[in-house]
C-alpha cells in the first residue's frame, strides 16, 4: 500500500468511524484516570462500532461491541459502587491485585474461547480474519471483566488485543481505527504503569 493510498484512505472514512474513535480515544484516558465518565464515552464508542464492525464482516468484532453495550453499565455500575464504599478524600478508585495464577487461568481462558470462536466462525460464516477476529473478541472480553473488577494487570490483556486488532483494522481499510488502536497500546502500556504506581500507594 503507497502512502497516497493510506491518505485517501484516512480521509475517506466515515463520520461515524472518526466520532467512535475519538470517543475510544477519550474513553480510555479517562479509564487511565480511574474517571468513572469513561464508561459514558465508552458507551458511544462501542455502540458505533457494532454498526461498523458488522457492515465489513467481522462478526466477533461485532458481537463484541454488543455485549460491550451492556457491560459499560455494568462497569458504570462496579465502579460506582467501588466509589462510594472506599470513600476517601481525594475519592480515588481502589485497585485490586491479583496472583499470577489467576491471571494464568484467565488468560488461559482467553485463549481456549478464541480457538472455539475461531473455529466456528471459520466453518460456518464468512466472516474475514476468523481466528485473529476471534482472538479480539475473546480476550477483550475477558480484559473488559477485569477492568471493571479493577484488577491491576487488565492492561496486559489490552496490549494483546490492540497489537492484533491494529493489523486485522489496517487490512480491513479502518485506518482512523487503526491510528486509534495504536495509540490505544501506548496508552496501555501508559495505563499499566499509572496503575501500578497507584496500586503500590494504595498498599502502603
Amino acid at each position: 500500500m503507497t502512502i497516497e493510498q493510506f491518505i485517501s484512505g484516512f480521509l475517506g472514512a466515515s463520520g461515524l468511524e472518526v466520532i467512535a474513535a475519538l470517543s475510544g480515544f477519550i474513553c480510555v484516558f479517562l479509564i487511565i484516570q480511574r474517571n468513572i465518565w469513561c464508561w459514558f464515552f465508552g458507551l458511544i464508542q462501542v455502540s458505533l462500532y457494532s454498526y461498523i464492525f458488522f457492515g465489513i464482516r467481522l462478526y466477533s468484532d461485532a458481537a463484541l461491541h454488543i455485549v460491550y453495550i451492556f457491560l459499560q453499565f455494568y462497569g458504570w455500575w462496579s465502579w460506582r459502587n467501588n466509589y462510594t464504599q472506599n470513600q476517601s478524600q481525594d475519592s480515588e478508585l481502589k485497585i485490586d491485585g491479583a496472583t499470577a495464577f489467576t491471571m494464568l487461568i484467565w488468560a488461559g481462558v482467553a485463549l481456549l474461547a478464541s480457538l472455539i470462536l475461531g473455529f466456528v466462525m471459520d466453518k460456518n460464516t464468512n466472516a474475514s480474519f476468523a481466528y485473529l477476529d476471534a482472538f479480539t473478541t475473546c480476550t477483550s472480553l475477558v480484559a473488559q471483566f477485569l477492568l471493571t473488577r479493577r484488577y491491576l494487570f487488565n492492561w496486559l490483556f489490552w496490549i494483546l488485543v490492540d497489537i492484533v486488532a491494529i493489523y486485522v483494522y489496517f487490512q480491513k481499510g479502518l485506518y482512523p481505527t487503526s491510528i486509534l488502536y495504536f495509540t490505544f497500546l501506548s496508552m496501555c502500556v501508559w495505563g499499566q504503569f499509572s496503575w501500578w504506581r497507584e496500586y503500590k500507594a494504595q498498599t502502603v
